[in-house]
């Protein structure tokens, strides 16, 4: 969940008289924030994506309860929601359906909502299970979620024993009621001695293989689910707190300890961000990759992160997106046994990395049993336009479009593009093997093959074996074999390109012929960086006001590894010869009217926001700046331009588009 300090009681905010459809939310006004502010269709509209999940209208943030009905074969993803105005408060639950996870029907109402003495100051994050109380599969589902009774909540504000119990809600029609059990709440808070930073957003495993002995010694012959809720200890780290739950009676929680000790604010190195002072939405993941081997992970949501070291040399970049938003983060750690004695952590840190480097938050995630993949998403925030122009537009935040996890495993990698020493990449495991190189294995997340079905209706463009040029060559008006027209705000990017050793910045920009308005994709060899970079915009409110949008860049750590292949040469004596291969630079981009999502090697993720200027009701992509998108190279030396195809700093493989992604 995550929580703003400015809260106030509900009891003190005025409901508005919000449209529940779009169209009548002309001449709607919001009475919370503008008595006479009105929310016009156009400014609903205009940075309103289509192919991913919000709310009907509000303020929209964490993912709920995702999962899967295998009595009706429908997915469930509820979210927290504010049906009462656009911003933190009035904390319910949104709820959606869908066979396939793209396609989504959304109710227009919430299907929980602040209503009892235990949940009256909110409904925050929780999780779903297609069981009864009992653990039985009935046709029976099931929210366990967290109650709040009091306000402020935040990791920065003395915490309020029992402001945040544990509760829960049933459903026995498929999801289209739900009622809050007479029980609740089942845990009235931390236990006893904890003095806790936060104490939220449950999550439940069915098993977990590495469960410490302790504890498996304790419940050996008992059928035990494991129980997770995110929080910190004041003073001294993040954590989650991991309980047994019965699992003939899911209301039976039992405290066993705290899952990891890292201390405040852990950070290994750049390659892993801060770990904060407080988590959110903690999630256990299992992971098996092809070989048999497996790796437990935790995704959480990171608070209290300290500000950007300016200092460090791959930092130095200029001033980032981050550096104006909530100092929080999205994060990923490999567990491990833990082996200290100092330590009453039940696990201990291996490595770690970035879940998302851009405007994502709040991962939530769920074991589908019909692509057998562990499938997540995040909370897409609204947080780099002002006020004033998110409360015009009426609604803020989405839910991403859904990813797959995967233990990504690389064999016989020699090293890294730039860092000399494997083991100073701590977003990786990094393990000798017989040939004198090392197998390297991290979180590999992707976009949900589900999400292909996007491309049905769209014009699909490939180019393939171009030389990549200087960005200069495009904009001087030579060599457009390298460009892909656009013609809508829904696309899909696939594309391979081989990096020489002289390149500089690789990548594409997007926008129209003459740079007026543009968005560059690129990786840097030298500092091993993804970077975004957005145009910068303001927008003219009817008062003449002149407004700044947070466009700045979206920076993420990210190299290419190089790896040995084994090839023939003498075919009398079947000599084998060992080749050096560095791997490919592979971008998945995803754009939907105002948010991308894009996708590096299968293991650096990017969420940004692109907020056009366009006043049309329906923008065209030319008044948007999405005229097409023209691939680059740039050599290392100063930027100087390769005149030749042999000189060329990057051959572009194969690059695929899909323009008019629809979900019809």
């Amino acid at each position: 969940m995550a929580v703003l300090v400015k809260n106030q009681p509900f009891d003190i905010i005025p409901k508005i008289e919000t449209a529940e459809r779009i169209e009548e939310l002309e001449n709607t006004t919001d009475n919370i924030f503008h008595h006479t502010n009105f929310v016009t269709r156009p400014d609903f509209t205009r940075w309103r994506p289509i192919l991913h999940l919000l709310a009907p209208h509000g303020w929209l943030n964490d993912p709920c309860g995702p999962g899967y009905d295998p009595s009706t074969g429908k997915y469930h993803l509820a979210f927290q929601w504010n049906p009462n105005g656009n911003d933190w408060g009035d904390i319910s639950w949104g709820h959606a359906t869908s066979y396939d996870m793209i396609k989504w029907e959304t109710s227009s109402k919430p299907c929980l909502s602040p209503s009892t003495w235990y949940d009256c100051r909110g409904i925050f994050t929780g999780c779903f299970q297609p069981s009864n109380m009992n653990g039985e599969v009935d046709g029976t589902l099931m929210y366990v979620y967290t109650s709040a009774n009091h306000l402020p909540i935040h990791y920065t504000q003395p915490y309020v024993n029992g402001s945040e119990s544990l509760s829960i809600a049933v459903s026995c029609d498929g999801g289209k009621t739900w009622k809050k059990k007479s029980c609740n709440p089942i845990l009235p808070g931390p236990s006893q001695g904890c003095k806790v930073t936060g104490w939220r957003d449950p999550f439940l495993v069915s098993s977990w293989p590495s469960t410490p002995e302790g504890i498996r010694r304790i419940h050996r012959g008992e059928n035990v689910l494991y129980g997770f809720i995110s929080g910190g200890l004041v003073d001294h780290t993040p954590t989650v707190f991991v309980y047994t739950v019965q699992k003939n009676d899911l209301t039976d929680w039992k405290y066993v300890g705290i899952l990891l000790d890292t201390g405040l604010n852990f950070r290994p190195s750049r390659w892993s961000g801060d770990f904060g002072v407080n988590w959110e939405v903690a999630n256990l993941v299992m992971l098996t990759n092809d070989e048999g081997i497996s790796r437990d992970f935790v995704i959480m949501g990171t608070e209290g992160c300290l500000p950007r070291d300016n200092q460090s040399p791959q930092d130095n970049n200029g001033p980032t997106a981050r550096d104006n938003r909530i100092h929080r983060s999205q994060l990923w750690m490999c567990i491990k046994s833990n082996e200290s004695t100092s330590s009453a952590a039940l696990m201990q840190y291996s490595f770690g990395g970035i879940f998302d480097s851009g405007l994502y938050y709040a991962a939530n995630s769920f074991w589908d049993p019909i692509s057998k993949q562990q499938v997540v998403f995040g909370w897409i925030t609204e947080e780099d336009l002002p006020d004033t122009l998110r409360h015009r537009q009426g609604w803020s935040g989405l839910i991403s479009l859904p990813r797959v996890l995967k233990l990504k495993t690389m064999h016989r990698v020699v090293r890294a593009r730039s860092t000399a020493d494997l083991g100073l990449i701590s977003s990786i495991e990094v393990t000798p093997d017989d040939y004198g190189t090392y197998t390297v294995r991290t979180l590999g997340i992707g976009p949900d093959r589900r999400l292909e079905k996007l491309r049905d209706r769209a014009l699909e463009k490939t180019i393939c074996d171009r030389r990549l040029r200087s960005l200069d060559d495009f904009s001087c008006g030579r060599n457009l074999l390298n460009f892909v027209s656009l013609n809508t705000l829904q696309w899909e990017l696939d594309v391979e390109i081989e990096v020489s050793n002289n390149c500089g910045r690789v990548g594409l920009v997007i926008g129209d012929p003459e740079y007026s308005n543009k968005t560059v994709l690129f990786w840097d060899p030298i500092s091993e960086s993804f970077i975004i970079e957005r145009p910068s915009l303001h927008v003219n409110l009817d008062d003449n006001t002149n407004t700044k949008i947070n466009q700045g860049r979206e920076v993420s750590p990210h190299t290419l590894f190089t790896y040995t292949t084994e090839s023939r040469e003498n075919h009398d004596n079947l000599v084998n010869k060992s080749t050096e291969v560095e791997e490919s630079l592979y971008i998945r981009a995803i754009f939907d009217v105002s948010v991308l999502e894009v996708f590096v090697n299968e293991r650096t993720v990017l969420s940004t926001r692109i907020y056009h200027t366009s006043n049309s009701e329906e923008p065209h992509p030319k008044d948007a700046g999405y005229f097409g998108m023209y691939f680059f190279a740039d050599k290392s030396d100063d930027g100087c331009k390769g005149d030749d195809d042999e000189h060329s700093p990057a051959r572009l493989v194969r690059a695929t588009v899909w323009d008019g992604l629809s979900l019809h």
